[in-house]
């Protein structure tokens, strides 16, 4: 019953171990995306999402497929360093689903001269082939 319990326990130790790597993990490529975000270096930035036609990102206006139209969509908008301003994010949520997806929820706001316009995204992550990836953002 003994070696039971300590099996029992050390499943969960090593669920709860690996949550938490996927956690930092995941707290890591939005930490990377601000970093370059800040630098006015977008296409680091979009190193985080998953460079597919599949990717979703949902914005203001209507939802954009594939990474290369969302980059598109983010040199358009957000055509030079001081456009772009400084990010910051609030994570208010990281759910590990399950081994492969992932659901963050927060808040992000931007400081230029002018404004200081800010709002909430929803991301989707997965995992593909061992790196957290963005698979769908919605951002508003």
């Amino acid at each position: 019953m003994k070696k039971i319990f300590l099996s029992c326990l050390l499943i969960l130790g090593s669920c709860f171990f690996l949550h938490a790597q996927d956690k930092q993990a995941i707290l890591n490529v939005l930490e990377t995306q601000r970093i370059a975000w800040n630098k006015g270096d977008i296409d680091t930035y979009m190193q985080g999402y998953w460079q597919s036609d599949s990717l979703a990102f949902i914005g203001h206006t209507a939802p954009t497929y594939g990474w290369k139209q969302t980059l598109e969509g983010y040199k358009k908008s957000y055509p030079n360093k001081a456009a772009m301003g400084q990010l910051t994010f609030t994570i208010m949520k990281v759910n590990i689903l399950d081994p492969t997806n992932a659901f963050v929820l927060g808040a992000w706001h931007l400081k230029r001269e002018k404004d200081a316009p800010g709002g909430y995204f929803t991301l989707w992550f997965r995992k593909i082939n061992g790196v957290w990836k963005i698979v769908c953002d919605h951002t508003s």
